[in-house]
Formats: structure tokens, sequence, C-alpha cells
């Protein structure tokens, strides 16, 4: 069973990455309907909102709590993050609060070696609202993507990019349900499984960008396919791990490779759509939106390549 430090920690680390993640979602979903469904729009914007107050309280309840490598990984916060608010709001008009980045940068690490009941009661209530929350978007994004895929809707969002951010929330909401019920993962097992998801992840992100770029930027368009056809082989390769038919740590290394280099590109793409270098349709917060996934997997594969190594 886990214990109630590693239980306090895990969830709000997990809520500081994801719940911006989910909040985000529901403003990439928000800019994508037509003036005809304006009751959608309205319903990213109401769930786009809750989770900027989730998220308050979560930064509330982590400071000092978090560890040190979490804050520093570049997951819940990049260098360009405000600034791709700032320039997100100023285009769409959406009231993006840029307090609640401002508090995330400003957090503090800590060592939590016993947590109190209160602690250990605050988080189980916040795990519940984030199963309520997370749950109701999931329920959001499956009727836009049934409505797409049936022809009943038109929204500026790829099919597959709702069915992306579909999967990512169901992934949170399975992981506040296994800490909730305080479930303990050999580690060999959830290294496969994240490693086959977010390598698919970023194999995905790789075709948004693709097909986001203007098509005179043939040379980012390129870089952009390659990535994608790398990390899909990628994931090919992390399923037949799980499979037990290729080297776990063959296929870690190659993926940790991988991920620094379009963590990169992705880095220096943002840039580029801040400095105005880039031709595009990508808004500047999906850039560094994808750009903190990609932080989020390096620092899962960099953790299960030390814990791997220091077992053997």
């Amino acid at each position: 069973m886990q214990s109630t430090v590693d239980y306090v920690r895990k969830s709000l680390e997990l809520h500081l990455f994801f719940a911006r993640i989910m909040k985000e979602h529901s403003f990439f979903l928000q800019l994508g309907f037509t003036p005809r469904d304006k009751q959608f729009t309205q319903k990213a914007n109401s769930l786009r909102i809750a989770f900027d107050n989730f998220l308050r309280e979560v930064i509330y309840l982590s400071n000092g709590i978090v560890r040190g490598d979490v804050l520093q990984s570049g997951e819940i916060v990049t260098e360009y993050t405000l600034e791709a608010e700032k320039a997100s709001a100023f285009y769409t008009g959406v009231n993006i609060p840029t307090d609640i980045t401002v508090a995330e940068q400003s957090l503090v690490r800590g060592d939590l070696i016993r947590a109190t009941s209160s602690q250990e009661q605050e988080v189980y209530a916040l795990n519940e609202r984030g199963i309520q929350l997370g749950n109701s978007l999931i329920k959001f994004k499956n009727t836009i993507l049934n409505n797409v895929l049936s022809c009943k809707m038109f929204t500026v969002n790829y099919p597959l990019l709702i069915e992306h951010i579909l999967r990512e929330a169901k992934l949170y909401v399975r992981m506040i349900q296994s800490l909730q019920n305080r479930e303990v993962v050999a580690l060999e097992t959830e290294a496969l499984e994240q490693e086959a998801f977010w390598n698919r992840i970023m194999a995905e992100h790789s075709k948004f960008i693709r097909g986001l770029l203007d098509p005179t930027e043939e040379e980012l368009f390129n870089v952009a396919n390659n990535f994608g056809n790398t990390f899909d082989e990628l994931t090919e390769k992390s399923l037949q791990a799980l499979d037990n038919t290729i080297s776990f740590t063959q296929v870690t290394n190659e993926s940790l490779k991988e991920t620094i280099k379009i963590r990169d590109f992705k880095a220096q793409g943002t840039q580029g759509l801040l400095d105005c270098k880039i031709k595009s349709i990508i808004i500047p917060l999906l850039g560094d939106h994808v750009l903190r996934e990609a932080n989020h997997f390096l620092r899962l594969l960099n953790t299960y390549k030390t814990t791997r190594t220091s077992r053997y």
C-alpha cells in the first residue's frame, strides 16, 4: 500500500502537470467551434475556468511539498509559458489568468517526510474533485468527437487531436483513481505503459505541427514529418517491449534520445511563434503546451532509467 507521504506528494505533482493540460485542452476546444455551436464554446469556457480554480487550489496545497526535480523539469511551466499565455489572450480575446503561472513560478520545493491527517484529507477531497472535473471534460470531448465523426459538427480541431486530448484526459483520471485506491504499480509495468503512451503522443504532436504549418514552411514540415515517423516506430517498439519481445532498456534509451531532440524542436518552435518568425496557424500556447508534455515525458524517462540502473 502506498504511504501517506507518497499519496500526498504524487497527487499534487500529478495535478500540477495535468490540471494545466486540461484547462488548455478546454481553451483549444473553445477556439475551434463555429458561431452556430456557441453553447459548446460556452461549455468549453466554463470547463476552462473550473480547471483554473482547481489549479489555484492545487498550487496553494503544493508549496513546500512537491519535489525539486518536478518543479525544475519544465513540465509545470516553461520560460515561454507566461508570454505564450499573453500572446494567446491577445489573439483570441479570451481572459487567460496569468496569475496562476506567476504563482507556479514561485512554488518552493519541499522534502515531505511526514504528512498530516489534515493534508491527507485535503488531498483526498482534491482528488475526488479532479476525478469529477476530468470525467466532465471526458464526456464533453466524447460528445464533440462523436459529432465531428458523424458530420453533425464542424470544428477547426482535427478529429485526431480531439481523440488525442481525450486519451490524455482518460489517463489523468485513471491515475487519480489509482492514487485514491492507494495502488502500488510495478515500476517496469508503469514505465512500459507510460513510454508506449507518450511515444504515441509525441508522434501525434509531430503530425499536428506538420499539419498546422504554412505550406511554405517546408523545412519545418519535413522535420516534423520525420519526428512523426520516428515516434511511430518508438511506439511500436514500446508495445513490443510490453510483450517482452525486445529490450525494455533499449526502448527507454532510444525514447530518451529522441525526446530530447523533439523537446529542443518544440522549444525553438515556441520561441519562433512568439517572435513571429514562423508562418502557421499554431496558437502560441499550443507550442508551449506540447513542449511541457515533452518535458514531462523526459522526466519520466530519466526517472525510469535512473531507478533501473540503481537496482542492477
